[in-house]
């Protein structure tokens, strides 16, 4: 993982890694409330054909997938990349991805890299904006 640092610390870059560590403790729990906290009060996820805004609106979308078509899986990531633009706003890149009952390795055609835009508030890091895509054949 390379990382671009102004002033921020080892410190900033564990947390902002560590927010890969809660969205998957926090899905691994099917727990919606946990997995919107790691986003900002306006944070936006993009996925595939989706667009919320807001952790209320993560949240139930995340409630219902969890209900629906994520019951019983899991998630997985691991960063690959870190910058930060200044000493509260960087962005973290990761791969992994959705994980079905009994598998222990994401699926080629289901492996994705994201973009995860992270601003500190309050000197907590959070996340304000998510974005993933398919992974793809390429390096």
């Amino acid at each position: 993982m390379t990382e671009t640092s102004t002033a921020t610390t080892s410190a900033d870059q564990l947390a902002v890694t560590a927010l890969t560590q809660r969205v998957i403790a926090a899905w691994a729990e099917h727990d919606a409330k946990s997995f919107a906290d790691v986003f900002t009060e306006d944070g936006t996820m993009i996925l595939s054909g989706l667009f919320k805004k807001g952790r209320d609106d993560i949240r139930q979308h995340m409630a219902e997938a969890f209900a629906g078509p994520y019951q019983g899986t899991r998630v997985t990531g691991q960063p690959i990349d870190i910058k930060f633009f200044c000493e509260d706003s960087g962005v973290l890149i990761t791969q992994g991805g959705v994980l079905a009952p009994g598998e222990s390795e994401v699926a080629a055609e289901h492996a994705i890299r994201a973009s995860w835009v992270v601003v500190k508030q309050e000197g907590q890091w959070r996340l304000a904006a998510y974005q993933n895509s398919p992974k793809g054949t390429a390096a």
